[in-house]
């Protein structure tokens, strides 16, 4: 009877990625992957060092690992695992903790582990390098959905950002061979996956050899350019690109691509050049204001979404407002808001300024609301336009969710004849509720697929 693996990832697409192509390598081994709420023999918990919240939230998950399998065997493996692998390993459950060098080769240390008999239950191994030996790199990618995959191309992070524990967890910015990127995606399009998302720590530095090697082989520009061309991909969307590092040049090629969506996130952190500088940002919001207008000017239709810090250190009502006025005028789609939180070992920790944290909750608080009201407004500018949906393949309470390219979230009846597939539809009114009602619109390309189906669906 085989073994059953189960794996839980917290944080980024990059995370996704990585316990895809961790979980094939269990499945070279013979496991069977199952649900983490399930029965298994081995729990995999990839951590984030990101947010607060994922740190507490690992401790949560172990106790329901536990709780499925009280005799299970828990490795923690990730970022939080590189950052504070004897922290993680005191948790009362976990056998074992490995950092960023060494959870590619879970399966080796497992096997170790298991096989020895004078090991001791109870007390966690833990394999975590000094962050100067993560000067490789491993290539993932995700196909646990059916209709999207998360490919990885760049790894690590050569800039100094105050707040970021990410260069500590990851190490230096390197990247895939182009050629294997090329490959990886011809692999996730031969299983039928229409979209393929881009992932990395900092994708627009891509290009970047290993071992610390500064040189770019190739530039971000030429992996989208090779990346158009491969056959069976429908979409590449990109998932997060510094402003500084996006060019004109991508945004014009995205906006004539045959593949290229659409839809750029970008952050920006604060919209204070005050607080830009203390972050150690390596632009001032001059230079944000001109990628959105080039996007704006050549895709008018895009979706933009915004990464924004509140409660840096220093940050004072004035500054606060100065961002929420500047995101306010900004022509964007919707915000992704972190509340700041101190990690260990940053210069940002030691800041003088801090911020009570009511007052963190406060404006994070109203930033959400901004990020409504622009997802709204964005939504009311794509009435009366046709876009094309790509449907996902999970029943969610009686409806199929879906995107079109340029990110707007629609649902329609749940259909399992939908799923993985692409549809016109004109996106036609806005309820009182914030949903968009649209039109299937039939095409020669997709006339006989939707004359069963029901000719209104609703967008979130």
């Amino acid at each position: 009877m085989s073994k059953k693996v189960a794996f839980y990832t917290l944080g980024c697409k990059l995370n996704f990625s990585e316990t895809s192509t961790i979980a094939r390598s269990f499945s070279n081994e013979g496991f069977d992957r199952v649900d983490f709420s399930e029965e298994a023999d081995v729990y995999v918990i990839n951590t984030c060092s990101v947010t607060e919240n994922a740190d507490r939230r690992f401790k949560t998950v172990v106790k329901q690992a536990l709780k499925a399998n009280p005799k299970a065997f828990v490795a923690a493996i990730g970022c939080y695992a590189q950052l504070k692998p004897e922290e993680l390993a005191a948790v009362d459950g976990v056998d074992l903790v490995l950092g960023a060098t060494e959870k590619f080769n879970l399966t080796g240390y497992l096997n170790d582990l298991v096989s020895d008999p004078e090991r001791s239950r109870g007390i966690a191994e833990v394999h975590a390098c000094e962050i100067d030996e993560a000067d490789f790199y491993v290539g993932s990618y995700s196909i646990g959905d059916r209709t999207r995959a998360f490919l990885k191309v760049q790894d690590g992070c050569d800039y100094k950002c105050t707040y970021c524990t990410i260069p500590l967890a990851r190490g230096i910015s390197r990247s895939d061979t182009l050629e294997n990127v090329l490959k990886n995606a011809a692999e996730i399009a031969a299983q039928d996956i229409k979209e393929i998302v881009l992932t990395g720590v900092n994708i627009g530095d891509y290009g970047k050899g290993e071992f610390g090697n500064k040189k770019h082989e190739h530039t971000f520009f030429e992996l989208v350019q090779e990346l158009d061309e491969v056959e069976g991909i429908e979409r590449l969307r990109i998932s997060s690109i510094e402003p500084n590092l996006l060019k004109d040049e991508t945004i014009d090629f995205v906006a004539q691509s045959r593949t290229f969506v659409p839809h750029f996130h970008i952050p920006l952190q604060s919209g204070s050049n005050e607080l830009l500088k203390k972050m150690r940002r390596r632009y001032l919001r001059e230079l944000y204001v001109e990628r959105v207008k080039r996007i704006k000017e050549v895709m008018p239709h895009a979706c933009i979404g915004v990464d924004v810090i509140v409660g840096f250190p220093g940050e004072t009502d004035e500054h606060f407002l100065e961002t929420y006025n500047f995101l306010n005028a900004l022509n964007i789609s919707y915000l992704h808001v972190f509340t700041y939180s101190e990690r260990d070992n940053t210069l940002a920790a030691t800041m003088d300024g801090v911020v009570p944290k009511n007052v963190r909750h406060k404006r994070s608080k109203m930033l959400r609301g901004l990020s409504v009201k622009k997802r709204r407004a964005f939504y009311e500018s794509q009435l009366d336009t046709t876009r094309t949906v790509l449907f996902e393949g999970e029943s969610k309470e009686g409806y199929i969710q879906g995107f079109t390219e340029n990110y707007v979230k629609v649902k329609a009846p749940w259909d399992p004849a939908l799923v993985n597939t692409l549809h016109d539809v004109r996106l036609t009114t806005i309820d009182e509720d914030g949903s968009v009602r649209f039109d299937f619109v039939e095409t020669q390309a997709n006339a006989s697929s939707i004359r069963s189906l029901p000719q209104q669906a609703t967008a979130l």
